[in-house]
């Protein structure tokens, strides 16, 4: 069998990769001192539990939360061009361990530099109004595009978007959208694309709305990242509705089914990336080889996926405790005191035991893919590699419309399960004597762990290709727990606009302890020349 022309062009596109991911001989590179390295990594983990996301958005949300204070700290008007923010942003996240230490070229703070000074000037020059919610979402939404174009710079990611426009175009050949869909108007022709192309980096590696905007741009200006001023220019004035066009593409109603589909077909993608990424020739034309590669790939996936299932449950728990639940609970003492009523310590333990052991419930229960899932992963992965001559085809299409009655009918069920869920919590607190404010915290507890412990075990699908099979129970389960995991999600996205331990930390102790890495690493500089000039 003879590999598509699609394969050859990854396969090239990963070995490009790995020659562009070695070090330039004799170029200069950053370095900062060890020690205060080590200070510096230590509080960036404790900002891991904080602000605990994905293991693969941490390092982007460290220059979002690093970027934003630099700009925070200085008007557009005044903004330094002489790379001095640049650097100290380079050295401050070398620092904190997110980048390696020696690895990175000093050369790259000049692009680093270069950059700012882009978005500093589409800011100043965009013409549209910055006042208001719709000022305040565009102007963060600025700020992270530019933190996912620093991230670019210092990591480049080729070989994750090269395997993104791979699954991309096949894709693109194989969804076929309803032409329902198409005269009811609620996708234009010209959409298409971007909606897979949108699922295509959900399902692959759980991107995020940043860096596919950042992703989007870059498909919009093919010059974004070395515009002429003239671009630059015409950014400025189009930047605002091209952020509205993004965000609006990102809302589509749709999306939820493209991303359906790709996630289900996207596990033979990402075992031929580990592939081409653990063999340097990526010899694979041979589909008795390939064969074995993608079997030993799929073991080493799944061992990994449970180690990293269990960290992301545990992290998330965690997270979820330290700046929602630690808040309330302050809340709870502080209204002991001022009612002079005790709460048994029990209750206390009892707040956090509960929910903590529904996150381990869901974990245990997540089941492994069965026997048969690795001989349709062979088959898939076969299919995308090599040249064929039939094309697959998955249909996006509507569901069968209700009429108004069922739909009510249907919605009143979803009310009334609601309320036998939480009116069951709240009897089961109650029985054991909770107080009033103890079951409040629990219910939001519980709703928070849910929703975080569904997304985990959504996480657990990635090598799964099989249609799901729910059976009475799982039915059941839906029912009633669709509204807690409805709330838990909503207060989810509330609390991360309004994380009071983050605002603490980014208000009262970043500054402070970047000063004070700063302080330490050139006292320690300054320790090294004074003991040169004793030898």
């Amino acid at each position: 069998m003879e590999l598509s022309e699609a394969t050859k062009k990854l396969i090239s596109q990963y070995n490009f990769a790995k020659k562009s991911g070695l070090q330039k001989e004799g170029a200069a590179t950053i370095n900062v001192d060890e020690v205060a390295l080590s200070v510096a990594a230590f509080y960036e983990k404790v900002r891991t539990v904080v602000e605990w996301k994905e293991e693969h958005l941490m390092r982007r949300a460290a220059i979002i939360r690093k970027l934003k204070r630099r700009f925070f700290e200085l008007e557009l008007n005044n903004f330094p061009e002489n790379g001095e923010m640049a650097e100290g942003l380079v050295l401050e996240l070398i620092r904190g361990g997110h980048f390696p230490n020696d690895k990175i070229e000093e050369s790259k703070i000049k692009d680093v530099q270069n950059i700012i000074s882009k978005y500093v000037f589409i800011l100043k020059n965009n013409p549209e109004n910055k006042n208001g919610k719709a000022g305040l979402n565009f102007y963060n939404w600025l700020l992270d595009v530019a933190a996912c174009e620093i991230e670019d710079l210092l990591a480049p990611a080729i070989k994750e978007i090269a395997l993104i426009e791979y699954m991309f175009w096949a894709m693109k050949e194989k969804i076929k959208i309803s032409n329902k869909i198409y005269e009811k108007g609620l996708l234009k022709k010209s959409e298409k694309d971007i909606q897979i192309y949108i699922a295509v980096c959900h399902a692959l590696f759980k991107l995020d709305k940043p860096i596919i905007s950042y992703n989007l741009l870059k498909y919009k200006y093919p010059e974004w990242n070395k515009p002429s001023r003239q671009l630059i220019a015409d950014i400025s004035r189009d930047i605002f509705v091209s952020w509205q066009e993004i965000e609006k593409n990102l809302l589509n109603p749709l999306s939820n089914k493209f991303y359906a589909v790709c996630e289900r077909y996207d596990t033979p993608y990402l075992l031929l990336g580990d592939i081409l990424f653990q063999n340097e020739n990526g010899e694979i034309s041979d589909p008795k080889i390939l064969e074995g590669k993608i079997k030993d790939a799929y073991t080493k996936r799944a061992a990994t996926l449970k180690t990293r299932i269990s960290r992301a449950a545990v992290y998330s728990t965690i997270s979820i405790f330290a700046t929602k639940i630690l808040s309330l609970v302050i809340l709870e003492w502080i209204i002991d005191v001022v009612t002079r009523s005790s709460t048994n310590p029990a209750i206390f333990a009892a707040d956090v035991a509960i929910p903590t052991a529904l996150m381990f419930l869901i974990v245990i229960s997540i089941k492994k893919p069965s026997s048969k899932n690795l001989n349709t992963v062979v088959m898939e992965t076969m299919k995308i590699t090599y040249k064929t001559e039939k094309i697959d085809a998955y249909e996006i299409k509507l569901n069968r419309r209700k009429n108004v009655a069922m739909r009510m009918f249907l919605s009143l069920v979803y009310v009334f399960s609601s309320f036998i869920t939480f009116g069951a919590i709240i009897f089961a607190l109650n029985y054991f004597n909770f107080p009033a404010i103890s079951i409040f915290i629990d219910i939001i507890f519980i709703a928070l762990i849910l929703f975080a412990g569904t997304a985990v075990a959504k996480r657990a699908q990635e090598l799964t290709m099989e249609p799901e099979k729910e059976g009475f129970f799982g039915f059941l389960a839906d029912i009633f727990f669709l509204p807690v995991q409805g709330l838990g999600k909503w207060l989810s996205n509330k609390w991360r606009r309004y994380n009071a331990i983050a605002a603490f930390f980014n208000a009262l102790i970043d500054m402070p302890f970047s000063a004070f890495v700063e302080f330490l690493e050139g006292w320690r500089y300054f320790i090294k020349e004074r003991k040169e000039e004793i030898r």
